[in-house]
């Protein structure tokens, strides 16, 4: 036989006929005949009539399907298999939110402003910056420690000291009432110690602590030329968990909104504090030096960060300043400059002007 020549066409009906020759001898017969045929024609002709007269082209679909795909799905040098290709990666699949937020922040990443980072409830998220720092202040304020000098501090403050600072949030309610709002949780934890100043004992000096609670919208028209992203309503503890004259702390009510701007972000933040009595009251003029709003912008480019932080009381022209660059270093790692000029660098300076400079480290997650 020539069966180099039989069409592919033809194929499942041979592979068919096999069995069906084992039912009936005269197929079998039929098969020779056609396969004597020497003309192409003639034997192709042969082979139709046997397949009409036998019903054998009813089961060649059923054949042809199980071929097929493995031809089709064969690449020029690629060998026979019987196993089905591997699913590729969709390179247009969503990147996960902690990929992207460490590859670039944007605003929509930090809060989950849309569904394409939204991770759930009770999930720990950045917040405020985590970082450690070597700082130098211009003049330590000796005043606050002076009634406590004898008993536990004795000594003067010393100019260097490390300040770190620990900041995270998490979302407690998400789509509240099926609307675009989430309630979410913060924290944030400032400390300052003397490490260095053994004269002392290498006290903390001061540690301020900060829980929040806030409600965050997304928002998407234009200002400026700035995408107005988010609107966040929040409530907001702050304390030094000190008592008596080393005692300070204050509750506000606050409304920020963030704009972006390709690589520019900024938030704007006003707030009310809640008033207190007069008796429970340890710093009633504390508004006159941290006044009723700040400022603050990040710049990000190439893996650094330059931030700017600016409060300012136009009543009383008592401001301060806070400059900070970060650059890289290592993964999540990053090296960190800070800057500080004005009131209210901690609870206890609230009304004392400082001047610091430090570096350290920030870690990004």
């Amino acid at each position: 036989m020539h069966l180099k020549k039989i069409p592919a066409a033809l194929l499942p009906l041979l592979f068919a006929c096999p069995a069906i020759a084992q039912q009936s001898p005269q197929l079998t017969q039929q098969l020779g005949e056609c396969a004597q045929q020497t003309d192409t024609t003639l034997r192709l002709a042969c082979f139709d009539r046997m397949a009409a007269a036998n019903g054998a082209t009813a089961a060649a679909p059923a054949v042809a399907p199980t071929t097929a795909p493995a031809v089709a799905s064969m690449t020029p040098g690629q060998q026979p298999t019987a196993f089905p290709a591997k699913a590729q990666p969709d390179p247009a699949a969503s990147v996960d939110p902690l990929v992207e937020a460490a590859a670039e922040y944007t605003m929509a990443g930090h809060w989950e402003l849309d569904d394409k980072h939204r991770r759930g409830i009770f999930v720990f998220r950045p917040h405020n910056p985590n970082y450690l720092i070597a700082a130098r202040s211009y003049r330590p304020n000796n005043a606050p420690y002076e009634p406590f000098r004898a008993a536990d501090f004795t000594g003067d403050l010393s100019h260097s000291e490390l300040q770190f600072q620990l900041g995270f949030k998490m979302k407690a309610v998400e789509t509240a009432f099926e609307l675009p709002v989430d309630v979410w949780f913060g924290y944030t934890q400032n400390s300052f110690w003397q490490a260095g100043n053994r004269e002392a004992s290498s006290p903390f000096r001061e540690t301020n602590y900060q829980p929040e609670v806030m409600v965050v919208t997304p928002l998407n028209f234009s200002v400026l030329g700035a995408n107005l992203k988010f609107l966040n309503l929040g409530l907001t503890h702050q304390s030094n968990g000190q008592s008596a004259s080393l005692s300070r702390s204050w509750n506000r009510v606050y409304a920020q909104v963030g704009l972006e701007r390709g690589r520019f972000a900024m938030t704007a933040k006003v707030w009310k504090r809640i008033n207190e009595s007069f008796e429970d009251d340890n710093n009633p003029d504390i508004i006159d030096y941290m006044g009723r709003g700040e400022l603050a912008g990040t710049y990000r480019i190439d893996g650094h960060e330059f931030s700017a932080q600016l409060r300012h009381n136009f009543h009383t022209s008592k401001s301060s300043t806070q400059l900070g660059w970060a650059f890289p270093v290592a993964g999540p790692l990053k090296g960190y400059v800070h800057w500080f000029s004005g009131y209210g660098q901690s609870l206890i300076d609230y009304n004392y002007f400082q001047r610091t400079i430090g570096a350290g480290v920030v870690v990004q997650y």
